[in-house]
């Protein structure tokens, strides 16, 4: 069953919020009086289409189907989750509230992206303040997984736990804070950092573009691999936090900074503020900078999912969970067809400079779809512990079609013929009904011991035998056979 996501409050964030539940296979009603709202939606979408994808190994799910309704009512119809998103004022959330609760189904969760706002003040005069709490994300709510789970005494338990999942289940790392506080955990310790920035620009200490350098050059890299407490362990050498604390504690009450003290916020300030960051970013749209910013954060985000660390560890992790269903669509059985045994999508690091699939992503496409096969007849890695492989021993490919960013793509396998030692396997690689690439290729079944070819075990060799036998009716490959070169 395709489930159903409410959106109300079609802005930044709540753009964000409709393209993750919608890329995650859930259907999208927004609710969002602007007469901008599809358009501006409908870009944010497709710098959501470009850059998700991109971090997950394993191909999206088929999108949701995305809806603009006329009413709240309207949007939170039959919704199994409910984000608001409207403008930082409590009367209007207070409204919003009303609005949802009179036609929303009993329990279900209503998250509100507030930064600042407690689930008590959220919850002040509702119908049912049960099924409201805080799930603060931070923007681009389509690529960073967090969001700042609040809830309050009068929360329903069941329904924050349920909360939790869903937002698991989209990729998302639901942070509960255990007590509500204004501002929640992160925006207060980003405000210390923002008052400070302002000091240093209004008493001409840097410019925004130079605090910009010393986060983004220095710490701003280990916060996001480490966050704050992890790195200052670090920073105590062997002796560990410990020491950090006793070197560094007495500079908490030296006149570092003006924590406490905000300089006057007038339309001076202001005007230096914007005039500076015009200097620094001007030159970009701000459709150019998000992308820009995507793209950053899809090869930062990367590089921790290849370590399993920080945020890219709940890349993994959604990865995993979505794998097991994904992969269930691979064929099983023996039949008189080619088998379905890999699906895959174009990642970043798989194209050239010409944008197309680069040529080793062609033989990797190859292999997971020959270590699908193997695994399937029994010779998997558990097989390769017990001292038996099958080793390539020969290789062709054909490049047939071309290969993009995000394409889809699917590997299939016909066995031309197989005996204890050895097959001779046909991989298509079919993006939708065309093939992009053929591989043909020869495998030799190997005693890792002696390093020399010897017969499978004969559990491996029946189920290899029986996959060959239903595929010996099936009419040679066109392009089996080939020389390189060879005319058509």
């Amino acid at each position: 069953m395709t489930r159903k996501a409410a959106i109300i409050g079609g802005g930044v964030i709540g753009g964000g919020w409709a393209a993750r539940f919608l890329l995650n296979g859930w259907n999208v009603s927004v609710f969002d009086p602007d007469p901008q709202a599809e358009r501006k939606i409908s870009e944010v979408m497709a710098n959501a289409r470009a850059a998700l994808p991109a971090l997950s190994d394993v191909p999206m799910c088929a999108e949701g189907v995305l809806s603009f309704a006329q009413t709240i009512t309207e949007a939170v119809e039959g919704a199994h989750y409910i984000q608001e998103s409207v403008s930082e004022r409590l009367d209007l959330k207070h409204r919003v509230f009303a609005q949802i609760q009179q036609s929303a189904e009993l329990g279900t969760p209503i998250g509100s992206s507030t930064s600042g706002f407690k689930p008590s003040e959220l919850q002040e005069n509702a119908a049912n303040p049960a099924t409201i709490f805080v799930a603060h994300p931070f923007n681009p709510v389509y690529l960073l997984p967090l969001a700042e789970v609040v809830p309050s005494p009068k929360s329903d338990p069941a329904v924050i736990e349920n909360a939790k999942t869903i937002l698991r289940e989209i990729g998302m790392f639901p942070l509960h804070v255990r007590k509500e506080i204004d501002a929640h955990i992160a925006d207060r310790f980003l405000e210390a950092v923002w008052r400070e920035a302002l000091w240093l620009v209004k008493d001409g200490i840097a410019t925004t573009e130079e605090i910009d350098e010393a986060i983004r050059m220095g710490f701003g890299l280990r916060w996001g691999q480490m966050g704050l407490f992890e790195t200052y362990r670090v920073a105590g050498g062997e002796a560990g936090m410990k020491h950090f604390m006793a070197q560094f504690g007495p500079c908490l009450t030296w006149p570092w900074t003006k924590l406490m003290d905000v300089p006057e916020f007038n339309d001076e300030l202001v005007d230096l503020i914007a005039g500076q960051s015009d200097a620094q970013s001007g030159h970009h749209t701000i459709r150019e900078l998000e992308r820009i910013r995507d793209s950053n954060l899809i090869g930062f985000l990367r590089a921790l999912k290849d370590r399993n660390w920080g945020a890219g560890k709940v890349l993994r992790e959604h990865d995993a969970a979505r794998a097991v269903a994904f992969h269930a669509e691979i064929d099983t059985a023996p039949k008189a067809e080619p088998l379905v045994l890999a699906h895959m999508q174009v990642l970043p690091v798989w194209i050239d400079y010409n944008g197309h699939m680069t040529e080793s992503r062609y033989y990797f496409a190859n292999s997971e779809t020959v270590d699908a096969f193997l695994r399937l007849i029994g010779a998997g890695m558990d097989y390769v512990a017990a001292g038996n492989s099958f080793y390539s021993a020969e290789t062709h490919i054909r490049h047939l079609g071309e290969a993009k960013l995000g394409d889809k793509l699917t590997g299939t396998i016909q066995i031309i013929s197989a005996d204890e030692k050895r097959f001779r396997s046909f991989v298509r690689i079919m993006k939708g009904d065309d093939c992009v690439a053929t591989i043909e290729q020869l495998c030799l079944h190997v005693n890792m011991a002696t390093g020399k070819s010897a017969p499978a075990s004969a559990e491996v060799w029946g189920k290899l035998k029986a996959i060959a036998d239903g595929h010996a009716a099936l009419p040679l490959p066109e392009g089996a056979g080939r020389a390189v070169g060879q005319k058509k």
